[in-house]
């Protein structure tokens, strides 16, 4: 598709998406059904990593489509014309395939959010042989610093992201909370845990 062939397909849908009656029902079929094949190619794609088959993957890739179509059709204003629409539109769909089978593996994960395995965290280190008495007193000088200096919200948060990996939508949902206001609390208890190490002198002063 050319370039000129490009830009009429997008005023294409621009226009009928945001039209009323008959032709927006029509653009918003067309698109939905592009969008459920994406959806459920990402969620096919996601799905070995997380351990989620049949049923649930289908229930996914369905809401995730009609997630996206609504989102899209509340921000057809912000489309720019930059790339082909439906290159523009499947990034609503792919982001919503992912956050959802974030949020429903971490419902049904084994290990509680708030569960303190700080051994997880010093595995993530390349250390030689050598280094590895180094990396592990770091990482209890950590865990003392997240128990002394933060407060009970910002330590669940801190160990639930960065130590057990729940993504924060899901975290979020867990807490009745929102993005936002999570990561604020972790920007604050980062910026506390930094300065507990620097007197302590685990890391340098800036």
């Amino acid at each position: 598709m050319d370039d000129l062939q490009i830009t009429q397909d997008n005023r294409r849908w621009v226009r009928d998406l945001g039209a009323t009656g008959s032709v927006r029902e029509a653009a918003c079929k067309e698109l939905y059904r592009l969008l459920h094949r994406v959806a459920r190619r990402e969620a096919t794609r996601r799905a070995s990593s997380l351990r989620m088959y049949g049923p649930e993957l289908d229930d996914i890739a369905y809401q995730a489509a009609a997630d996206a179509l609504m989102a899209i059709s509340r921000r057809l204003d912000t489309f720019r014309g930059e790339s082909r629409f439906t290159t523009w539109a499947f990034k609503f769909v792919i982001f919503d395939v992912a956050t959802k089978m974030n949020r429903h593996h971490w419902r049904h994960h084994d290990i509680p959010y708030d569960y303190e395995d700080w051994s997880r965290l010093a595995s993530r280190f390349e250390v030689t042989p050598g280094q590895e008495v180094e990396a592990a007193e770091f990482v209890d000088a950590v865990s003392h610093a997240i128990k002394s200096s933060l407060t009970d919200r910002q330590r669940l948060v801190l160990v639930a992201t960065v130590v057990n990996e729940v993504p924060m939508d899901a975290l979020a949902d867990e807490l009745g909370s929102t993005r936002n206001a999570l990561y604020k609390v972790l920007f604050d208890a980062r910026r506390k845990l930094r300065a507990a190490l620097i007197s302590e002198g685990y890391l340098p002063a800036p």
